[in-house]
């Protein structure tokens, strides 16, 4: 199986790198494919560069042997829609390969806002991070016929089934990684000690 994040990763920080290991542990993902979004349609533009996001989640993961940096968006003109970087990575693969979307509960909750999600579930499976013991996700009348408790159904077809998985929930974002960088700030134990030197290294973030 096939696992795809992605993500402005404005910048990429534990919040995303150990959900994301969790989930590959415990679907026993080949591999994951961070992919960073290149101009997001339905919110602010990244204050670092694609490059720089690039290069940021390229560091963050490069001891991680399953994750893998995947790039399409960044040499795609226009507004980076997921269901069009789904179907490029469907075209690219077997049909018959199961793909996991993984989405934050935040994420999720606004999937139905997306663009063409109906397609989006005809093309992979999604993965939706919970904290352990905790439902603040209620199955809504739409998700009925999607969604499975087992996980190893997941492996039995290419796409359409709703998963929800516990991880360790971190209280990290980018959001304020960046205000507390532009108040002289640090970003270490926050992201990787490569992310954190890339960053000074690079003055990102300053005020």
């Amino acid at each position: 199986m096939i696992g795809i994040v992605g993500g402005t990763f404005d910048p990429v920080h534990f919040g995303h790198l150990r959900p994301a290991l969790e989930i590959t542990q415990a679907l026993a993902l080949d591999e994951l494919r961070f992919i960073p979004s290149a101009t997001p349609p339905h919110r602010w533009q990244p204050e670092a560069s694609s490059q720089q996001r690039l290069e940021m989640v390229q560091l963050a993961i490069q001891d991680a042997p399953q994750f893998v940096l995947d790039d399409r968006e960044y040499h795609r003109e226009g507004a980076s829609y997921t269901v069009d970087t789904l179907q490029s990575i469907r075209d690219e693969v077997d049909e018959t390969t199961p793909l996991c979307m993984l989405l934050g509960m935040d994420a999720f909750k606004s999937f139905t806002q997306w663009h063409q999600w109906q397609k989006i579930l005809t093309l992979c499976h999604i993965v939706i991070s919970s904290r352990p013991n905790y439902d603040d996700s209620p199955i809504e009348s739409w998700m009925q016929s999607h969604h499975c408790d087992d996980s190893a159904l997941l492996s039995q077809s290419p796409a359409g089934k709703l998963y929800f998985c516990d991880v360790t929930q971190l209280d990290i974002s980018a959001t304020n990684i960046r205000k507390n960088l532009k108040k002289g700030g640090s970003s270490r134990y926050l992201t990787t000690k490569s992310v954190t030197d890339y960053i000074q290294k690079n003055t990102l973030y300053k005020a």
